[in-house]
C-alpha cells in the first residue's frame, strides 16, 4: 500500500465533518459556521454556504444526490438541494451532533445532545425522540431498517425507523469509553457489521442483534471518525495521533495513510474509488491516494498472491485448486520454491511447507525479526533478503549465513534451481551488470554487462542461453557460453523460457503475446496483461491483479521446424501439446523425410507398437495394396483394409477381400459403395445399393431429394407397419412433393392418427378432417381451431367464430365476435353491429352454463351486450333516414325508434350512435306528426350539442320554424305511451327510461315498429315451476265457438309462439289476473305481478307469451291485455313482433330481422 498525496488546502476554521456527493465530484465540509462545497479533483471551494448563525459541526449526503444537510450549534438543520440552495430549516433543543440520511427512503436522522428527530420530505414535522445521554455519531443499517446511535455513556442503541429502541449495546468501559464514531459495514457478505471506536481507545464490531463479533482491537490513540471503502474491505481511522491510518475490514492495522500537525476530526472515502479525504483540527484538508501494489511469487504452475493485505493464496494454475492462508497481518512479500513458501509480515517471515504436495501448507519455522527489503526469494532451506545493493542469506532459524554486496542497485532476482542449500540465483543490476550467484558460494559470478539497466530476465532449461529485457523493453538473447547475442526483439516487457523445451521462449509486449522458436519468426497473438511464466504448452499472465493459464496450441512453431527437415525438434514441439492432425502432418513428413525413428515415435505416442501394422501402412503409401490387406488381416485389423479399398473405390478388390462368410461386413461395404455412389452423383444407383443393403432411411432421404415418388410409395407400401421411422420419413417427403393421397395410406399404414390429422390441417383438405373427428372426437380441438384461424385469415370471421365454438374455444370465439362487431361500428354497419353483439351475449350464456366459476362475470355480461345490441339495432334504422335520401320506414316507425333510442342512452357514450342525428331525427318526424312540443325540445337539446357542418343549416332552419307552431303536442300522442297496467298516460321522453313513470312496469316494444305493446311481464309465485306452471295454463280448454271464431296463426312455422285473442273471451271483472295488477298511483318503486296457481288456471294459453331462455335463466311469461292485437315471437332471439310486420320481414329477409335466423331452421 503506497499513498500518494494529490492535493492540499487550509481553510481558516476547525474541519468538524465532510461529506461525499454520491458521484463523487464533489465534497462538502462543515468548516467554521459554513458550509463548504469544494471539487473533489483539486480541493478548490466551489461555495461557501452562508446559514447558520454557530459552529457547523456535521454534513451528510442523500444517496440519490438531490439534497444534502448540515447541522449545527446554534440547534438547526439546514436542508440544501444539490443546486446548493437551503429549501428547508427545523430545529433542536441542543446543539446538532450528528446527521445521517436513510440509503434507501432517504429520511434524514439528526441528532443533537438530547434527542433525536426522524424527517422525510412528505413530512411536514419532525418526529423527536429523547435520550438519556449526548448522542455523538449515528448510521443507518444498508437496507435503512435501522439506525444506530452512539452515545458519551458507551452506549450503542440500534432503533428503527420509527425511533423505537431494538437493541442495546453497553461498551464495558461506561461513560469512560464514551462512542465517538460508527459505520457500518456496506458490503452484503458481512451481515450488517457495525465498527464501533470509542475512546477507551478501543476498536470493537457487532452484528445487528448486538452480538460481539470479531477480535476487539486497541488503538493507542483516541479515535475521532470511521469510515468504510466501498466494497467494505478497508476501513479508515484517524484522531489524536494525527494520523490516517488503513485497517482491514477485521481491524488489522496495515499503515498510515497520512500524518499531519493536528488532529485528525474526520476522513472519508470517496465513492467506488480508493482516494480517502481527511479533515484537520487546524483546517487544513489533504486528499490522497491509495496505490495497492500486488504481492505475489510464481514457481512453475503454482502462483502465490496477496489477498485483502492479510491473506495469502496459493493457487495450482493447471488445476485451479486454491488454498487460502490468514496471516491476520500485513504481507508485506510472498516467495514461493519447490514445496517452500515464505510470507513476509511486519514483525516476522513466516516459512510455511507442503511436504506432501497436496497443496496443504503448514507453518515449519519462523524468523521473529522484523526486516526491511525490497525482494524476497526463498530457496529449499533459506531465505534470501534484498535490500539495494545488498542480499543476505538466512537459515530457517534466522542466521545469517552469508551476504552478498553489489556494484549496483538490484533491479531483478530469480532462484533458477539446483541441490538444496546449493541454489543458483539470477540476478540483474541497475548498471546492466547480471550475476549469478551460489547460495553456498561468496563469490558472484558475473555472465554479462549491458550498457542498460535489467528489467527483467530468465536463463534456458539448459543454462545455455540467457534472456534478457533492459528498460528500452529490447529482448535480448545471448549465449552464456560464448557471449553472443543470437537475436533480439522490440517491445518486450517480460521474458521466459518454456521449463520444457530448450530453444522456445514467449515474451509480451503492446498487448501482444509472442512466441519465439529457435531461429524462427515470431509467432504473435493478443494479449491483455503481461506474461511471467511458460511451462509446456501454458503460458502464465498477469492481468492487473489476477493470474491466469492460457493454454496456447504449439502447432505454428512445429510447422516451421517441420518446414526446416527438424523433425526432432518438431517432436519435442508436438510433445508439449498440439491436435492430432498435426501428429498426424507430423507422422506424415518423418515417414517423407525417411525419418523413421521419429514416425515411430508418433505411432507410439498414439498407441500403435504393433511393426506389421507399421508396415502394413508402409505397403500402403507404396501402393501395395494386396500385401497391405494381408498383413492388416494378420495384425487383427481387417476394417482398415476394408476402409483402404473403399477409399480407393476398389469395390471388387473389397469384395474378395470380404469374401461370402461376413454378411454383416457385406452389408458395409455395400453401404460405402452406395456412399461412393451418391457422391459420384448417380443417386437412383445409391438408392438402389442402400436398400439392397438394408438402408432404409438413407434411400428414402435420396428418393425423397429427387422426387420419385412411385418409387417411394413402392417402398412405403412394402415396409412393416412397425418400421416406423422409414414409414414416418415416406410420409414427411410426400407431404414435401403434395402427395396429400400417398402420405395419408401411409399415415394409416403408421396408425399415426394424429399425424394424419395433422397432414390434413395442413393440406386443407378440411371435409376429410371433419370425417376424421366424427370418428375420434378426441381430435376436435386439433382439426376446429386451426380451420377457423385459416376462415379467420380468409375473411370468413362469422364461420370462423362457430368453428371456434365447435372446437370448445369460447374465448377465441368472443374474441372474433368483439372484433367483428368493433368493425361493424367502425365502419358504420349498425346493424351487424347489433346482431355481433346479439351473437356475443349468446356466446356469453353458454360459458355461463359451462363454467360456474365464470357465471356471474357471463351473466353480467350477457346483460349488457344483450343491451347493446338492441341499441345498434335501433339507431341503423335512426342512420340509414338521416344518411340515404329514401326511407323504408313509416313517420311513425322512426318516431318512435328515436324516442326508444334516446329514452334507453345511459350517460356513458356509445360508440358510433350519434345523439345529434337522434335529436334531429324526432325533431322532423315530429313537426310531421304534430308533436310540436317534442320538436321544440329537440332543437333546443340540439343547440347544446357540437352539430356537423352539413346539418348546421337545416338545424336552424327547423328551430326557426318550430317557433311558428303550437306549444303542445297533438292529441292523437296522448294514448300512445300508456300503461296497460296501470293505465297512466307517459310522456314521449321519459328520463327514467322504458318503464311507467307510476308503476315503473318496463314497457314491452314491437321489434319492428317500436310501439309498446299490450303484454305485462308477470312472475310465478314461490313453490311455481316453470313446468308445473305450463300444466296450470295448459289446463283451460278452448270452446267451440271460440276456436271458429279465432283468426289462424301467422306464419307456418310450428316453432312460432303466436297468439290472437278475441273480444269477450276474459271478462275482466272475474279475471284474477287484473286484480293482481290494482296499482296504487304514485308508487316509488316497481312491485312485479306475482300469480298463484289459481290465477294461472284461470289463464288462457293462447293469452301468455313465454320465452324459454336456456339455463341458467330463468323463463319470463306474458300475457296480452288487449285481445285485438295479434302478437308473434322469435323462438331465437325472443323478439316480440306485431304479427303482420313480422309476416313481411320474414317475406323480405327470409329470416328474423333481429338474430337472422332463418325461416326454415329448426329451433
Amino acid at each position: 500500500m503506497r499513498p500518494i498525496e494529490k492535493w492540499k488546502e487550509t481553510v481558516r476554521d476547525r474541519v468538524y465533518d465532510l461529506a461525499f456527493k454520491p458521484d463523487g465530484s464533489q465534497i462538502i465540509m462543515a468548516a467554521g459556521q459554513r458550509v463548504l462545497v469544494c471539487d473533489a479533483k483539486d480541493g478548490t471551494i466551489i461555495q461557501p454556504l452562508k446559514g447558520h448563525s454557530d459552529t457547523v459541526y456535521c454534513v451528510a449526503y442523500a444517496r440519490d444526490g438531490k439534497r444534502f444537510a448540515s447541522g449545527s450549534a446554534d440547534k438547526s438543520i439546514i436542508i440544501w438541494t444539490s443546486k446548493l440552495e437551503g429549501i428547508l430549516r427545523y430545529t433542536h433543543n441542543d446543539a446538532i451532533q450528528c446527521v445521517a440520511y436513510n440509503p434507501i427512503t432517504h429520511q434524514l436522522a439528526s441528532c443533537s445532545s438530547g434527542d433525536f428527530g426522524l424527517w422525510s420530505p412528505e413530512q411536514k414535522s419532525v418526529n423527536k425522540t429523547k435520550v438519556s445521554s449526548r448522542i455523538t455519531c449515528c448510521g443507518w443499517t444498508n437496507d435503512g431498517q435501522y439506525l444506530a446511535l452512539g452515545m458519551m455513556n458507551g452506549v450503542v442503541s440500534i432503533r428503527n425507523k420509527n425511533g423505537e429502541e431494538k437493541v442495546k449495546i453497553e461498551r464495558p468501559g461506561g461513560s469512560l469509553s464514551p462512542i465517538w464514531s460508527i459505520a457500518w459495514n456496506p458490503s452484503r457478505d458481512e451481515h450488517d457489521t457495525l465498527a464501533v471506536a470509542d475512546w477507551g481507545q478501543k476498536l470493537s464490531f457487532y452484528q445487528l442483534s448486538g452480538k460481539q463479533v470479531l477480535k476487539e482491537r486497541t488503538l493507542n490513540y483516541d479515535p475521532c471518525c470511521i469510515s468504510y471503502f466501498s466494497k467494505g474491505e478497508y476501513i479508515v481511522m484517524g484522531g489524536s495521533d494525527k494520523q490516517v491510518s488503513l485497517y482491514t475490514k477485521d481491524g488489522v492495522r496495515l499503515g498510515t495513510i497520512g500524518e499531519h500537525k493536528a488532529w485528525v476530526w474526520t476522513c472519508q472515502v470517496k465513492p467506488n474509488s480508493n482516494y480517502v479525504v481527511c479533515g484537520c483540527q487546524d483546517g487544513t484538508i489533504y486528499c490522497y491516494q491509495l496505490n495497492f501494489t500486488t504481492v505475489h511469487g510464481l514457481y512453475k504452475d503454482l502462483y502465490a498472491y496477496r489477498d485483502n493485505m492479510t491473506n495469502v493464496i496459493v493457487q495450482d494454475l493447471i488445476t485451479e485448486q486454491n488454498l487460502r492462508i490468514k496471516c491476520h497481518e500485513l504481507v508485506k512479500k510472498i516467495a514461493i520454491y519447490r514445496n517452500r513458501l515464505a510470507i513476509q509480515l511486519p514483525e516476522k517471515i513466516n516459512i510455511c511447507t507442503d511436504d506432501l504436495s497436496t497443496m496443504e501448507y503448514r507453518i515449519t519455522d519462523k524468523i521473529c525479526k522484523k526486516f526491511e527489503c525490497n525482494l524476497l526469494v526463498v530457496c529449499s532451506q533459506h531465505v534470501i533478503l534484498c535490500q539495494e545493493k545488498r542480499l543476505q542469506c538466512l537459515s530457517f532459524a534466522g542466521v545469517k549465513e552469508k551476504e552478498w554486496v553489489m556494484e549496483s542497485m538490484i533491479r531483478y532476482i530469480k532462484v533458477i534451481g539446483g541441490p538444496p542449500c546449493k541454489e543458483g540465483l539470477l540476478v540483474g543490476l541497475k548498471n546492466g551488470a547480471i550475476l549469478k550467484i551460489f547460495i553456498d558460494n561468496p563469490f558472484p559470478i558475473t555472465l554479462l554487462k549491458l550498457s542498460l539497466s535489467v528489467r527483467c530476465l530468465d536463463m534456458s532449461a539448459s543454462r545455455k542461453k540467457l534472456a534478457v529485457v533492459d528498460e528500452r523493453n529490447t529482448l535480448l538473447v545471448y549465449d552464456i557460453k560464448s557471449k553472443e547475442l543470437l537475436f533480439q526483439e522490440p517491445n518486450a516487457n517480460s521474458v521466459a523460457w518454456n521449463t520444457q523445451c530448450e530453444d522456445m521462449l514467449c515474451f509480451s509486449g503492446n498487448g501482444y503475446l509472442n512466441i519465439k522458436a529457435s531461429n524462427f519468426p515470431v509467432h504473435q497473438q493478443k494479449m491483455q496483461g503481461f506474461m511471467v511464466g511458460y511451462n509446456g504448452s501454458k503460458i502464465f499472465c498477469l492481468h492487473v491483479y489476477s493470474m491466469s493459464a492460457v493454454e496456447v496450441p504449439q502447432s505454428a512453431p512445429m510447422y516451421q521446424y517441420l518446414e526446416k527437415k527438424m523433425f526432432k525438434e518438431a517432436y519435442q514441439i508436438a510433445c508439449l501439446g498440439v491436435t492430432d492432425s498435426d501428429w498426424r502432418d507430423l507422422a506424415t513428413e518423418a515417414l517423407e523425410g525417411l525419418d523413421f525413428e521419429t514416425a515411430k515415435k508418433e505411432r507410439k505416442k498414439r498407441g500403435e507398437n504393433d511393426n506389421e501394422l507399421f508396415l502394413a501402412d508402409v505397403y500402403a503409401f507404396q501402393g501395395k495394396f494386396r500385401e497391405a490387406a494381408k498383413l492388416y488381416k494378420r495384425a487383427g485389423h481387417e476394417s482398415k483394409a476394408l476402409s483402404m479399398y473403399t477409399d480407393l473405390r476398389m469395390f471388387e478388390y473389397a469384395k474378395e477381400f470380404v469374401g461370402a462368410t461376413d454378411p454383416q461386413s457385406s452389408k458395409l461395404l455395400i453401404t460405402k459403395q452406395a456412399d461412393w455412389a451418391k457422391c459420384s452423383k448417380e443417386p437412383r444407383a445409391a438408392a438402389e445399393m442402400y436398400l439392397s443393403a438394408g438402408e432404409h432411411a438413407k434411400a428414402i432421404d435420396i428418393i425423397g431429394e429427387h422426387g420419385w415418388a412411385d418409387m417411394l410409395i413402392d417402398i412405403a407400401r412394402k415396409l412393416d407397419k412397425a418400421e416406423r421411422e422409414p414409414l414416418a420419413k415416406c410420409a414427411m417427403h410426400f407431404k414435401k412433393l403434395r402427395h396429400h393421397g400417398y402420405a395419408s395410406e401411409t399415415y394409416s399404414k403408421m396408425g399415426d392418427l394424429k399425424a394424419l390429422v395433422q397432414l390434413h390441417v395442413d393440406t386443407r383438405h378440411w371435409e376429410e378432417a371433419f370425417l376424421l373427428v366424427e370418428k375420434h372426437p378426441q381430435f376436435k380441438y386439433d382439426v376446429f381451431v386451426p380451420y377457423a384461424q385459416w376462415l379467420a385469415e380468409n375473411d370468413r370471421f362469422e364461420e370462423a367464430q362457430k368453428a371456434f365454438h365447435k372446437a370448445g374455444r369460447q374465448n377465441e370465439a368472443v374474441k372474433v365476435l368483439e372484433q367483428l362487431t368493433h368493425n361493424a361500428v367502425v365502419e358504420n354497419r349498425f346493424n351487424d353491429a347489433g346482431y355481433y353483439y346479439w351473437m356475443l351475449s349468446m356466446q356469453c350464456l353458454d360459458i355461463a352454463r359451462e363454467n360456474t366459476e365464470q357465471r356471474k362475470e357471463m351473466l353480467e355480461k350477457f346483460e349488457s351486450f344483450q343491451h347493446l345490441a338492441e341499441l345498434y339495432y335501433v339507431y341503423s334504422s335512426i342512420q340509414r333516414y338521416t344518411d340515404e335520401p329514401f326511407s323504408s320506414h313509416m313517420p311513425e316507425t322512426i318516431f318512435s325508434l328515436c324516442r326508444f333510442l334516446l329514452n334507453n342512452l345511459t350517460k356513458d357514450v356509445l360508440p358510433g350512435i350519434s345523439k345529434v342525428n337522434t335529436l334531429f331525427a324526432l325533431a322532423k318526424e315530429s313537426c310531421k306528426l304534430g308533436a310540436y312540443k317534442l320538436a321544440r325540445y329537440s332543437y333546443e337539446k340540439l343547440q347544446e350539442l357540437h352539430i356537423p357542418s352539413h346539418l348546421v343549416e337545416s338545424i336552424e332552419l327547423g328551430s326557426l320554424m318550430i317557433h311558428s307552431k303550437p306549444f303542445h303536442d297533438s292529441e292523437d300522442f296522448i294514448e300512445d305511451m300508456m300503461c296497460y297496467r296501470c293505465s297512466t298516460n307517459n310522456p314521449l321522453l321519459n328520463s327514467q327510461g322504458s318503464v311507467c313513470i307510476n308503476c315503473r312496469q318496463p314497457f314491452i316494444y314491437s321489434a319492428s315498429s317500436y310501439e309498446v305493446l299490450p303484454l305485462v311481464q308477470f312472475y310465478l309465485g314461490e313453490g311455481i315451476g316453470d313446468e308445473e306452471a305450463l300444466s296450470l295454463i295448459d289446463l283451460e280448454v278452448p270452446h267451440k265457438e271460440d276456436c271458429k271464431a279465432r283468426s289462424p296463426n301467422v306464419g307456418s312455422s310450428a316453432d312460432l309462439e303466436a297468439l290472437r285473442i278475441d273480444d269477450g273471451l276474459v271478462n275482466t271483472d272475474d279475471d284474477p289476473f287484473s286484480a293482481k295488477m290494482s296499482f296504487e298511483q304514485g308508487g316509488s318503486t316497481f312491485v312485479p305481478v306475482k300469480v298463484s296457481r289459481s290465477v294461472l288456471r284461470s289463464m288462457s294459453r293462447r293469452d301468455v307469451l313465454i320465452k324459454r331462455w336456456p339455463k341458467p335463466l330463468k323463463w319470463e311469461y306474458f300475457r296480452s291485455l288487449l285481445p285485438d292485437v295479434s302478437i308473434t315471437m322469435c323462438p331465437s332471439c325472443f323478439k316480440m313482433f306485431h304479427s303482420e310486420d313480422y309476416e313481411i320481414l320474414l317475406l323480405q329477409h327470409s329470416c328474423c330481422p333481429y338474430c337472422r335466423r332463418p325461416i326454415d331452421e329448426p329451433n
